[in-house]
């Protein structure tokens, strides 16, 4: 997980920081009772009783496809196949992601046919359909800037809705920017809050940016 973070923080640490952005954001998208459904995709096959234990009471499901791209694809069309009729994805690492910006996008699809909510570096962390749209998928340079253009480009021709930016956590600079948001997580983890904070101090801060204190 989190190959970019790892680099700077350690494999351990980075795994740890990825286990604070997934459970908040799972308590933040928590659906009131008939608002909508959750489900959970996983990987590798095998970790289905880890997930189990990680999350109780939810739906999980592993993960198929040859890259990010055709993993989507086939999440969105198992979901239609079972009978939903609107369909979010959203990534695992956006904390700031809450259940009333997964009900705009539900909402959202009464008048669009795809509903994005674009991430700060370029991708996006949520995608909404009305039905399976596989084309969206394909040809896509994943975990690049250009992801949300490519996509937007892939939608010519269909109405598409974007929600408000968020910044999803790959870098020590998202960590820096979005510090205020994730530190309040970090408190009942002090070691990985130190060292996070070493990093960023390690790291080159731009102008005008004020130093964070462990």
């Amino acid at each position: 997980m989190k190959t970019r973070l790892a680099a700077a923080l350690g494999k351990a640490a980075a795994a740890e920081l990825y286990r604070v952005l997934a459970e908040a954001e799972v308590r933040r998208t928590a659906p009131r009772r008939g608002e909508y459904e959750r489900r959970f995709c996983f990987t590798p096959k095998g970790a289905r009783a880890a997930m189990q234990a990680w999350f109780p009471g939810e739906v999980f499901e592993p993960q198929e496809g040859a890259d990010l791209g055709a993993r989507m694809a086939r999440a969105f069309d198992q979901a239609f196949r079972g009978g939903a009729r609107r369909v979010a994805i959203i990534g695992g690492d956006v904390p700031a992601v809450s259940r009333e910006i997964v009900r705009e996008a539900f909402r959202s699809l009464q008048g669009h046919d795809v509903v994005l909510g674009p991430a700060r570096d370029g991708g996006y962390y949520l995608l909404a359909l009305s039905r399976p749209r596989p084309g969206l998928f394909r040809g896509i340079a994943w975990g690049t800037s250009s992801v949300l253009a490519a996509t937007v480009k892939k939608a010519t021709g269909l109405a598409v809705r974007r929600l408000e930016p968020l910044t999803d956590i790959d870098t020590l600079e998202d960590l820096r920017t979005e510090w205020r948001r994730l530190a309040p997580l970090l408190a009942a983890r002090p070691a990985l809050r130190r060292g996070i904070v070493r990093a960023l101090g390690r790291s080159p801060r731009a102008p005008g940016r004020a130093r964070i204190r462990a």
